[in-house]
């Protein structure tokens, strides 16, 4: 980052505003095209107060959408290629489990997608993971290329690259104003700047910018609980870092579904968690008490006993995160609908880490005017009615 003695540049080829994973993807990857590149972030880095923290996220190929899983074999790709450019390991294979009624569509989705064949019974998938219990009749699918992000570290090493790129990155600086035109202004709480073009990368404060810029997206904000449950048995060679991740798909204990990682954050305690929260404005998350166990809580300790028994039944470690949410949970990545200069990347709902430096490269070639490499069908800002305003 730039020393606050050195005179601040205020012209631009693009600035992205907010500098979470897909920000700083975005950013990284229109410093590789030489565009000349300023990366805004509201609080001083690092912080925990948005979706990109902590220090794993699951990497799967496994998706019951056909268009993010054409995504993934790109996503993979350019992972490995950050960390051959960076020398530095952000990903790490254990593989995945999707567990299931048999015949569950999403799970079959998943399935077919992966072109996979083998579906595990309770008994196959106890002999290969003897960490997880299945219930009778209940079904397991493997999803072998995946594994573990290691997210702080993904989110450092891209920053990192940018800058080398020749990017800016200032963070501690809140944006208060943006006024759209053929060079669009940016008023921060430390100076003003100026660019042809501009992506609002934002988090869950997205909603807040693009209304004052006539749009009204549909974007819930989410304070999920990050759990960590201790082994009963520490260091058991049936759970521990050696485990997979796993992730429920229609389950009746878990409407929204609960994930898991292996023991790598912390040892002995495995991460996991349901895959829903609580409604939250981003500006009072902080003040939103964490030591009273919530429904999330009971959902999982009950999950927990069933399916990992070699678990303790009460969290050891509670964390919290932010998703923002889309009533379908797809992403939005689309220009401006009035101000075609102003590119959106927003609504990753729970499961956009993995899948950033693909988005980082479709919000680059939106903010350029090139045609996206992939379909954009399914992310586009007019698929919600209504989310233009008649007047500014």
């Amino acid at each position: 980052m730039t020393a606050p003695s050195q005179p601040q540049k205020s012209t631009y080829d693009v600035i992205v505003i907010g500098a979470g994973i897909q920000g700083s993807f975005t950013a990284y990857h229109l410093a590789q095209r030489h565009k000349d590149t300023l990366l805004l972030e509201q609080f001083l880095l690092p912080h925990s107060r948005g979706s990109s923290h902590g220090q794993s996220r699951i990497i799967r190929s496994a998706y019951a959408q056909e268009y993010y899983s054409r995504m993934m074999p790109e996503s993979f790709r350019l992972w490995r290629q950050l960390e051959a450019e960076t020398g530095t390991t952000l990903y790490r294979q254990t593989g995945l489990v999707l567990l299931g009624p048999p015949g569950e569509p999403e799970l079959e989705a998943c399935r077919r997608n992966l072109g996979v064949d083998e579906v595990l019974g309770p008994a196959a998938l106890a002999q290969r993971f003897p960490g997880f219990r299945l219930q009778a009749g209940q079904v397991a699918v493997v999803d072998t290329t995946a594994g573990v992000l290691f997210a702080d570290r993904a989110l450092r090493t891209v920053q990192e690259v940018f800058r080398r790129h020749g990017g800016t990155l200032r963070d501690g600086q809140k944006v208060l104003h943006i006024e759209p035109g053929p060079m669009v202004t940016v008023t921060t709480t430390a100076g003003v700047y100026k660019a042809p073009r501009i992506i609002i990368t934002a988090g869950a404060w997205t909603g807040a910018f693009v209304e004052k810029l006539g749009l009204r997206l549909p974007l819930q904000p989410l304070r999920i609980d990050v759990c960590y449950w201790r082994e009963k048995q520490p260091g058991s060679a049936s759970l521990g870092s050696v485990s997979p991740c796993f992730l429920t798909l229609g389950l009746s204990q878990a409407p929204h579904g609960i994930y898991g990682l292996p023991s790598i954050e912390y040892p002995g305690l495995m991460k996991v968690s349901h895959h829903h929260g609580s409604p939250i404005d981003p500006e009072k998350r902080d003040q939103t008490s964490s030591s009273t166990p919530g429904p999330d809580i009971a959902i999982l300790s009950s999950f927990i006993s069933s399916y990992l028994p070699g678990l303790e039944t009460q969290p050891a470690l509670r964390e919290t995160c932010l998703y923002t949410n889309t009533p379908d949970e797809d992403f939005i990545l689309d220009r401006h609908p009035k101000f075609s200069n102003i590119v959106i990347g927003a609504g990753f709902s729970g499961h956009g880490f993995k899948l950033a430096p693909v988005v980082g490269k479709l919000l680059c070639e939106l903010s350029l005017g090139e045609e996206p490499s992939y379909n954009m069908a399914h992310f586009t800002i007019t698929r919600f009615p209504g989310v233009l305003r008649a007047a500014l």
